[in-house]
């Protein structure tokens, strides 16, 4: 029986950031630093900063998203374009998705000791512009209730991470948030796709040109 890459990728996440929640210095050992990265060779951080998390909130959130969009891209897209490497590659495409979101504040932040980050939402959203690329109009809602054609809520997504970024907009209880890396990570999942099956993008142009109800 094939093991899901998403539900193991989901339960080490959990695994790793349900000790930190309490535990400050486990936070300080894995989060990404750009400084401890750079001047300290520590470079495994790209990699683990995106298993740990704040509290169940951006845990949930997280892994709440990744588990309705990556069961769907990992078994309906991976599976099929890549065969019985689908998996791996879908393993891999995640884990550079980690470190495509977090290349932004590497070079920005490389001289800043105080900066850290930590989450998956770079990776998370590089699933969630994956399964936008194969299925443009596909619907999906948005704030879990606005209904909203998925290339459309990429675009708006796209717009606003960087609009945010530029003003440094912060989430709801003061934590700075990596609207970069979300950025960053969605753009990295479908240039990944893309650069290993091309022909992804045909499918794509001709679904936009063909949205379903005028078939």
């Amino acid at each position: 029986m094939d093991i899901s890459i998403t539900l193991i990728i989901i339960v080490a996440t959990i695994l790793v950031s349900y000790p930190a929640f309490n535990r400050q210095e486990i936070i300080n050992r894995l989060k990404h630093s750009p400084f401890m990265e750079v001047n300290k060779n520590e470079w495994y951080r790209l990699i683990t900063s995106g298993f740990v998390h704040a509290d169940w909130m951006h845990l949930g959130v997280n892994m709440y998203v990744l588990y309705e969009f990556g069961k769907i891209v990992e078994e309906d897209i991976f599976l099929p374009l890549f065969g019985v490497n689908g998996r791996l590659i879908y393993l891999l495409m995640y884990i550079l998705a980690i470190m495509a979101g977090a290349l932004p504040s590497l070079i920005k932040e490389k001289d800043n000791i105080a900066y850290g980050a930590i989450g998956a939402s770079g990776a998370v959203s590089a699933v969630v512009f994956i399964y936008m690329m194969m299925s443009p109009w596909s619907m999906l809602g948005i704030m879990f209730v606005i209904p909203m054609p998925a290339v459309l809520a990429g675009v708006a997504f796209l717009w606003y991470s960087s609009w945010a970024n530029k003003r440094n907009v912060r989430s709801f209880s003061g934590r700075q948030v990596g609207h970069m890396a979300h950025f960053y990570g969605a753009v990295f999942g479908m240039v990944f796709v893309a650069i290993l099956k091309p022909e992804v993008l045909v499918n794509f142009w001709f679904q936009l040109i063909h949205p379903p109800w005028f078939s």
